[in-house]
Parts: C-alpha cells; structure tokens; sequence
C-alpha cells in the first residue's frame, strides 16, 4: 500500500460513494460536498469560522443529493474534501483550480504553493474522484445501460454584497436538451423562481465534471445550483430533495421520448 503524502492514514478517503445502482440511470455527482481540510495542510490558515462559510464547500449539496439518490435508488459520488484543497469542478490547469482567493477571503495555505504540492493535491484528491466517476460510467457503457449525470450544487444567496433572488437555477453548456426539461419541469411551481445559467454558466473554462463525464460521451446531464439558505434544515434539504427527485424522472420520461 503506497503511503500517502497528504492524507493520514485515519482520514478518509477522497471519494464517498452510495450504492451503484444499474437499474436507474442517474449517477448524482457531488464536486464540493465537504469542508474538510487534511490535516496536514492544518486547515489552510483559515479560521474555524471560515471553514463553515460557503467559500469552502456547497453547503446542503451532499444532503440533498444524497436525498435525491436515494429517493431515485440511483449511485451517488461525492468528494470528500473541500474545493479550496483542490477545485474538482475546475481543470488543474486553470487558475481557480486551488485558489489564493476566494470571494473576499485570502486563502494562505494555498498562497506560493509549489508545483510539487499543487500535483500532490491533485494525484490524491482530484485524480481519484474523477477515476472513480470514469470507471462507473465505462462499467456502464460495456454494459449497455444509459446513463444521466446530475452535478448537484449550491450557492450563496449572498456574493460579494449581491442578493440572488432566484430560489435555484438549472445550467448547461453546449446541450441544453435535458436542462430545458428540468427548466420547464421546475418553473411550472410558481412559487419558485428558477435562474437559466445564472447566476453562473456552464463552460469548459469554468467547469470540468459535466464537460469531460457528460458532453465529451454524449451523455443527457443537468447542473442543479440551489441557493444555500433554502437548504440550510433537514426540513428544507428534503423538501428539495422532492423537487429535484420529481423533475428528474418526469425529464427523463419526456427526454428519452425525443430519442
């Protein structure tokens, strides 16, 4: 067993995964599900405070998705560390990939990091999630089963001093055949108001789970962001979780009709 240069022993594994689940198509992937910082990066220099802040992790996107996988009995993946360690939505070659910055917070663990350590972070954070989602979907390739990635996300409803009004938002790059789906699905309850690539938008310079899992395989997909204070009780997660597991099933009926 190769010892690890970032992890004890007793620390967990950077990927957490519920189930494989080949009768459903949906696999929930959860790139910043966690706040956790290994302990030898000794918490990056940030307060305790700040590592309850959403400029660590997607507060409420792990307990919704792990809602949705299992009111949809479908395979969940997560990360298990947080995106300041590594970004796992971000390409390790791009600048965000582990930020100095992030929204007005200074990050000093991540300040003059070397080339050794910034490889290190990815060879035992990064790589292994990624791998893992690989494998899950050419397993299920060989076997001829379809496939529908759901990138489960939150938001702050606060950024840099702007309010979001939108209650959630649905967001796509160069395919928006199932997110139109989840957009028409999701506005018919009119008391939601749901964003269309805002307040952020999909791309291949802004993200990597949907560009390179979903798009590169032709694969139906969907980002979900919802915003975090609507999903800060267990209340509130699973009264999301019923949305979100609702829409998906109705879209994947009206998706693979087309086809």
């Amino acid at each position: 067993m190769t010892r690890s240069a970032l992890l004890y022993a007793d620390e967990p594994a950077p990927v957490l995964t519920h189930g494989a689940r080949d009768h459903s198509p949906f696999i929930i992937l959860v790139d910043h599900a966690s706040a956790r910082i290994p302990r030898r990066l000794q918490q990056l220099g940030l307060s305790t405070d700040d590592l309850r802040r959403h400029v660590t992790w997607d507060i409420g996107a792990l307990a919704v998705a792990e809602r949705v996988a299992t009111t949809l009995d479908a395979t969940l993946i997560a990360q298990h560390y947080s995106r300041l360690v590594i970004d796992c939505n971000r390409h390790p070659a791009a600048d965000t990939s582990i930020t100095a910055t992030s929204e007005y917070t200074q990050i000093p663990g991540n300040h003059m990091l070397s080339q050794q350590d910034a490889l290190i972070r990815r060879q035992e954070i990064f790589d292994p999630y990624h791998a893992h989602i690989r494998a899950l979907l050419d397993r299920r390739c060989a076997l001829g089963l379809r496939s529908i990635l759901v990138a489960q996300h939150t938001m702050t409803d606060v950024y840099k001093g702007e309010r979001r009004d939108m209650h959630a938002a649905i967001l796509y790059n160069r395919d928006r055949r199932f997110a139109g789906h989840m957009l028409d699905f999701l506005k018919r309850d009119t008391g939601l108001v749901i964003a269309e690539n805002a307040p952020y938008f999909l791309s291949d310079a802004t993200d990597y789970t949907i560009p390179v899992h979903a798009e590169a395989r032709g694969l139906a997909h969907v980002e979900i962001e919802i915003r975090q204070d609507l999903v800060s009780t267990p209340d509130d997660q699973a009264q999301w979780a019923v949305h979100i597991a609702r829409a998906l099933v109705a879209c994947e009926q009206a998706f693979f009709r087309e086809f």
